[in-house]
């Protein structure tokens, strides 16, 4: 299976938006608020590339991911990260390191495995835990 498609659904906070209800919503045309992921439009992050304290390197587009800044983890991504954790059982810093520790390939396979529906094998969604393509999405979290 080639993870090039996959890998620049990758953002460099680390979250994965091929799990995201608003990419989701984009890739199977649902009325909810759409995203093509913050690579795919052009955006260094959506989240922390005005905050990056290490020399703006978010928005000059020097670095592919926040771990390899000098201020990783910075303060906007560990309270992004906190977010996360407690809203979505999901950790940005924690994708990260993995990603840094074991390469993007390995993190792609991961996330495919641990967001496959049980049903008919799509992607749930990290923030409603809903498959856009066989449940009911009405709306971001529900």
């Amino acid at each position: 299976m080639k993870y090039d498609r996959y890998a620049e659904l990758i953002a460099p906070c680390g979250m994965n938006c091929s799990i995201c209800s608003g990419y989701l919503s984009f890739v199977h045309n649902s009325p909810i608020n759409k995203c093509r992921g913050c690579r795919a439009r052009n955006k260094q992050c959506a989240f922390l590339k005005k905050q990056c304290r290490d020399g703006k390197k978010l928005l000059k587009g020097t670095v592919a991911f926040c771990y390899e800044c000098n201020c990783y983890p910075c303060d906007r991504l560990t309270r992004l990260d906190a977010r996360y954790r407690k809203d979505f059982n999901m950790s940005m810093i924690d994708n990260l390191d993995m990603i840094r520790t074991n390469g993007v390939e390995k993190f792609i396979k991961s996330q495919m495995k641990k967001y496959r529906c049980a049903r008919c094998g799509g992607v749930t969604s990290v923030h409603n835990k809903k498959c856009f393509r066989c449940d009911v999405v009405k709306g971001w979290r529900e």
